[in-house]
């Protein structure tokens, strides 16, 4: 019984850190939505955009978290299958994702590249008040990069945030490297860290899935029910 009471409020304090973390993010979602600080610079996926990306995984770590925690603190089964459950599908998407990433790289590289030539034009027709031109800003400025393939691809209207530094003088020294390629290098170089975060995070879901199960079937054992 101690191990079980232990596994009980270990699940509780793990789901709640969850759910902290996961309001967090919801929080700032909506923080980066009201601000219009960078939406999605890929016009055929319009989800993928940090803010969609913040909003949608905090709405999902926090309602998973919460079933989570309040089933094994009530000791509820049905709480406790449902989070089963939900975890489960969670997993089964990401690596649906993984394998659609690998089988289709090449396609969804070229993808990426033609809507990153789309949203520069737009941002180029709509002016340097836009948002997708201050989304290209705050990429430039980030990755240390001009354009998609170099500062060629902003023809006359060339934006400060090329600029190698503040201000351009007369050298005019912009970033010599197109964003492209800049952050497809950023993305291969933390490829590792990205593969071990997914595996830490498979795991943890792994266990949770684990934990649920067990408490599950004790309380299935003990007789106790739906109760609530």
């Amino acid at each position: 019984m101690s191990c079980l009471k232990c596994l009980k409020y270990t699940m509780c304090v793990a789901n709640f850190l969850f759910f902290v973390c996961g309001a967090a993010l919801f929080g700032f979602g909506i923080f980066m939505m009201t601000q219009n600080k960078v939406s999605s610079l890929l016009p055929s996926l319009p989800f993928m955009s940090v803010t969609s990306i913040l909003f949608i995984t905090g709405i999902i770590i926090t309602c998973v978290s919460f079933l989570g925690f309040l089933g094994a603190y009530k000791e509820n089964r049905c709480l406790l299958i449902t989070f089963f459950i939900l975890l489960f599908m969670v997993m089964l998407v990401e690596l649906a994702g993984a394998c659609i990433l690998l089988v289709y790289e090449k396609d969804i590289d070229t993808r990426i590249e033609k809507d990153l030539h789309q949203s520069l034009a737009e941002a180029l027709a709509s002016g340097n008040s836009s948002t997708t031109a201050s989304d290209w800003n705050f990429i430039q400025r980030t990755f240390q990069c001009c354009g998609v393939a170099n500062v060629t691809d902003w023809k006359n209207d060339i934006p400060k945030s090329c600029c190698q530094k503040d201000q351009c003088k007369e050298s005019n020294k912009y970033w010599t490297e197109g964003c492209y390629k800049k952050m497809k290098t950023w993305f291969e170089e933390n490829l590792l860290n990205t593969g071990i975060g997914v595996i830490v995070v498979c795991s943890i879901e792994v266990l949770g899935m684990c934990f649920s199960m067990t408490l599950f079937c004790h309380i299935s054992r003990s007789g106790l029910g739906y109760k609530m």
